[in-house]
This record gives C-alpha cells, structure tokens and sequence, in this order.
C-alpha cells in the first residue's frame, strides 16, 4: 500500500487573510539555490509583507525573507531577492488577466514541502477596507462565544 505524503507548512502569511478577501488561490514551484532549500527546511522563511508580480510573461515572488543558511557561507543568496514562481503558461495568463483588474494583486499565502520540493500558495486577493475586517473580527468572536457555549451546555 502506497504512503500518502503530507504537506508540511514552513511559512503562512495569516495577515494576508487578516488584510485581503483571497479569490482564488492555486499552487506553484519556486526557483531557489540549495542553500535557500536548507534554509526553509529549517523554518527560516517569513511571508509577511511578500507579495508577486508578473514581468516579461514570468511571474516573482518579492519581499520573501529566507534567512541565511549557517553553514551556507559564500553561496548564501541576498535574503530578499526576487524569486522565480514556476507555472505553466495558461496558468501565467490567467493569473496576469485576474491581477490586471482594479483593486486585486497575488499574495503568496504559505510556503511548504510537497513530497521533497518547496511549493508556494499563490492567492489572488481583493484589498479589505477597515470595515469589513472589523465584521470578521464580530463573525469570529460570535463563533468563538456559540463554540464555547456549545461545549458548555454537552458537558451537562
């Protein structure tokens, strides 16, 4: 019997979901150096304030940190360098069509290891204005209150 592999998370972007109402999200490859994959494997990788671009047909990742691997010495890369997102051509043209309207942009959501290669979660994502970030906060903390009351009341 075949194992399934698990995906493991080494980096989420939850502000991404605090700050954007995400479209459309769809999974791609990433072009990194072998000390950028030690680092990653290690956790050092941090989403926050990352965000993709389509250029010339091909699509980056920018602002994406991946800490310096220790034992990586000279063939460290710049931390914040521009990375390459592998997808297919349709993909691309999709994603270039969907970012081009008013108001959305690609936000990278996690980084994680599918079956030994690093994989981002590309989201597109539609800007939240202060308001509707404050109904989510109502929505979750009237669920959180309901979740709460409901144990409560089964422990009886």
């Amino acid at each position: 019997m075949a194992k399934q592999k698990e995906n493991k998370t080494v980096a989420e972007n939850r502000k991404a979901r605090h700050d954007y109402f995400i479209e459309e999200a769809m999974e791609a490859g990433i072009e990194l150096v072998g000390t950028e994959v030690k680092s990653i494997r290690a956790g050092k990788a941090n989403l926050k304030d990352s965000y993709a671009e389509i250029r010339n047909g091909e699509a980056f990742v920018r602002n994406m940190h991946v800490s310096p691997y220790e034992k990586g010495n000279i063939f460290n890369k710049d931390p914040l360098r521009d990375r390459k997102l592998l997808l297919h051509k349709n993909e691309l043209i999709k994603l270039a069509a969907l970012s081009a309207q008013q108001g959305y942009t690609l936000v990278p959501l996690s980084l994680y290891l599918k079956n030994g290669m690093v994989k981002v979660s590309l989201g597109v994502a539609k800007g939240k204005h202060n308001y509707d970030k404050r109904d989510d906060m109502l929505e979750k903390a009237a669920k959180r209150d309901i979740d709460r009351q409901m144990k409560e009341k089964s422990r009886y």
